[in-house]
């Protein structure tokens, strides 16, 4: 390498540059999990264009669209990059209050007359009421993950906060931090059934059973390759697992699994609901696919434009479009 010029100084730095930029692009790309590519189901008759489907009503939401939760009167999304969340108005089909909260992340929870928000900004969960978006209390337990979740049940709430996973559970009368429970690291994502606090272990494959009467760890079912989000019903919890885009069905009583539905949606990002007699997931690609708990098969899956977040309530199918800005309000499909 020559020095003596300016020149060559210049291309010197530049050559320093590109090779620093190039060696930055490896790592990353070494960090990035890698995922079979998105095929969708194969049975004939099942897949449909995300078109067909005409939208009662369409919110448009600023930034990007996300995690969603309903209540008895509407449904509330985050928006990340907007740092706020936004009241729709189930009865008018109109946006409503809006709540400020640094980066909403980690999902929505209903329970104990509020609606509660994980802050990737603050490292908080945000209290607000959940009719009026009105503010009720911080507490000090930051999400451990953008993509885990939050859950109420047992009378507490409960969120990871920690990737080593610490388990936290609130009481929502003090709203003050009563246990940490120690979970499988890479645990991420919380729900409730059947007496139990289940979290999906993405690292581990596993679904984790938390007894809330003890507060400890008493079972782990393996479910499939990095699971990640999960919903309750038809007796089960239901894993959307992103590695190879399988649904996993475990049974609530019993912690086992009972199937694995091949939905061929792999991938970051996504979510999993339950409701109309039906399992609903979305992913980027295909924004929904229904599975059939009496038979567990996929009897129904769109493909297109939109995804990310899944609702079901109001006799309606709630999609959020994380980047076209809108959240729609869809009719549940005839089966």
């Amino acid at each position: 390498m020559t020095w003596n010029r300016m020149g060559n100084r210049a291309t010197v730095s530049a050559g320093i540059v590109a090779m620093c930029m190039a060696m930055s692009s490896l790592v990353a790309q070494a960090a990035e999990p890698k995922f079979p590519k998105k095929t969708g189901v194969q049975t004939p008759g099942v897949q449909h264009d995300i078109a067909e489907l005409v939208p009662s009503a369409t919110f448009e939401v600023m930034g990007h669209p996300d995690w969603m939760a309903v209540t008895d009167d509407a449904v509330w999304v985050t928006s990340s990059s907007a740092n706020h969340v936004v009241r729709l108005d189930a009865k008018t089909n109109q946006p409503g209050a809006v709540v400020t909260v640094a980066k909403p992340c980690a999902g929505l929870a209903i329970g104990f007359g509020s609606l509660w928000i994980p802050s990737c900004g603050d490292h908080t969960v945000v209290r607000v009421d959940s009719k009026t978006g009105a503010p009720q209390a911080t507490v000090a337990a930051g999400p451990a993950d953008s993509e885990g979740g939050i859950a109420v049940g047992a009378g507490s709430v409960w969120i990871v906060t920690s990737k080593e996973s610490d388990l936290v559970r609130i009481d929502p009368a003090t709203n003050a931090v009563t246990a940490h429970i120690r979970i499988p690291a890479g645990s991420f994502n919380p729900i409730f059934a059947n007496g139990s606090v289940w979290v999906s272990s993405n690292a581990g494959g596993t679904l984790v059973r938390v007894d809330p009467a003890t507060n400890k760890v008493v079972s782990e079912t393996p479910v499939g390759p990095m699971p990640r989000f999960l919903t309750v019903g038809a007796g089960s919890v239901w894993v959307l697992n992103q590695g190879d885009g399988t649904i996993a069905r475990v049974d609530a009583e019993t912690g086992k699994r009972t199937a694995l539905i091949a939905a061929g949606i792999p991938g970051l990002g996504g979510e999993i609901a339950f409701g109309a007699g039906a399992v609903w997931a979305t992913v980027f690609d295909f924004p929904i696919t229904r599975i059939d708990p009496a038979g567990d098969t996929v009897t129904g899956q769109w493909h297109g434009a939109g995804g990310d977040s899944i609702r079901v309530g109001h006799n309606a199918i709630w999609l959020s479009s994380y980047s076209g800005a809108k959240v729609w309000r869809l009719p549940v499909p005839a089966r």
